[in-house]
């Protein structure tokens, strides 16, 4: 079987030749999706031509995934540093030193770094995915000042990433932090590919990715119809039934994408109904092709290589029900990606970084700002101007480390004993 991504970002054709439970291939699709990069993905389990194209390039081995590329090379099992090199995407730092260090290029970050940058401030971002964060992979944003329109999510961080790179910000992809640490006066940044860089300052931008339901299989069918993200898989499902789990404006904006390529959306919701915005939920109401279940959640994924149905249960009713669908799309809230500061900064129970007003967190030069920030709105708009505010703040830090410096250099030097008579 031969499916193709819907993106909308235009870059040259790639095919990926794998299977639905191979979990390299699950990870090269996230990657692929996360960049918004076009791509052919053909079963080699349901399409004999292309299991020959494997066998040819592995010498009669089945391996997976083989991706190749426009100009005809070809990646056997890719990490994806691989991709990323293959792709011209920066990974390691022009530099060793930066006046800032953002981790996390979402519209928090990225904002910060063009406040920073405006102001002469050398700025690095880091971003273990692709810049632009969930909002890129949203389809229509509406709810942005000076988008009368509204705005697809790929347009928009592109356009942001875009006016960040004119003022001089560097941005590296698909380079995941390590951890942050204190050396003396300076932050010391550790990143996966082992790369160190120092700083005066680090923002922390890192955000927060959709939390997994727990129940049995989930894992099992993570990639192989589950997923968490409807912009980036949808288009796989195009004339088959799926299921989106949640009631928040999250999974009303997701169940409405899928109608544009689903026969059929079920949309189960724990509680009496949903608690997305009135006009997400006024559409998703209203949408022919949705069927709104209620009091219902989701207790089991089934299927073999592939998903192929879920079990239903009714807490109103303590009954099970068989449900066939092709896919899962869970939207059940957000967990913070703060793993890699845990015992180096605050955090609330649930892993979200603690600030001042100032959003400064407990560490000394280490400020917070986007969904990751305990007490954060979660929206864009917000993430944003917590941006621009985290920006001010650092730069007022920064003022003060040159202020220090520059009194330690203006003191006198303490006279000799024979000069103090």
């Amino acid at each position: 079987m031969t499916e193709a991504t819907n993106l909308t970002v235009t870059q040259p054709r790639i095919t990926m030749y794998g299977t639905a439970w191979c979990q390299d291939c699950k990870r090269a699709k996230q990657f692929f999706g996360e960049h918004r990069i076009a791509y052919t993905f053909v079963d080699v389990e349901e399409d004999a031509d292309g299991l020959h194209v494997v066998e040819q390039h592995n010498a009669g081995k089945h391996v997976i995934p083989t991706i190749i590329f426009a100009d005809g090379s070809v990646l056997v099992e890719p990490s994806n540093a691989a991709l990323a090199a293959k792709l011209g995407l920066q990974t390691h730092p022009e530099c060793r030193f930066y006046d800032l260090v953002v981790v996390g290029a979402g519209p928090a970050g990225l904002t910060a770094a063009l406040y920073t940058a405006r102001e002469g401030i050398d700025t690095l971002v880091v971003e273990r995915g692709a810049p632009g964060g969930q909002a890129a992979v949203t389809e229509l944003l509406d709810n942005y000042p000076g988008f009368p329109d509204g705005i697809s999510g790929a347009e928009f961080a592109d356009r942001v990433l875009a006016q960040t790179r004119r003022f001089g910000v560097e941005v590296l992809s698909a380079t995941e932090v390590s951890s942050v640490s204190r050396d003396g006066q300076f932050q010391v940044v550790k990143l996966a590919n082992a790369d160190e860089i120092r700083s005066n300052a680090v923002l922390l931008a890192p955000g927060a990715t959709y939390r997994r339901l727990g129940i049995p299989n989930e894992e099992t069918f993570v990639g192989a119809g589950v997923h968490f993200c409807a912009t980036c898989d949808g288009p796989f499902y195009r004339d088959r039934e799926v299921l989106v789990v949640g009631g928040g404006t999250s999974a009303a904006e997701g169940a409405l994408f899928l109608t544009k390529f689903a026969s059929h959306v079920t949309l189960a919701v724990r509680g009496d109904d949903l608690s997305a915005s009135q006009l997400a939920q006024s559409k998703v109401l209203n949408h022919p092709k949705i069927d709104v279940r209620r009091h219902t959640v989701l207790k089991e994924f089934k299927g073999d290589s592939r998903l192929r149905g879920v079990v239903l249960h009714d807490v109103q009713t303590g009954t099970d029900e068989d449900l066939a669908v092709a896919a899962v799309f869970v939207f059940v809230g957000l967990r913070p990606d703060t793993q890699f500061v845990r015992g180096v900064v605050d955090l609330d129970p649930s892993g979200f970084i603690l600030t001042t007003p100032t959003l400064e967190t407990s560490q000394p030069g280490v400020f917070a700002a986007g969904d990751a920030r305990e007490g954060s709105s979660k929206q864009l708009v917000s993430a944003a101007g917590e941006g621009a505010t985290a920006a001010l703040m650092i730069r007022r830090y920064l003022q003060s480390l040159k202020t220090i410096a520059a009194a330690v250099v203006e003191q006198p030097e303490p006279l000799a004993p024979s000069q103090a008579r």
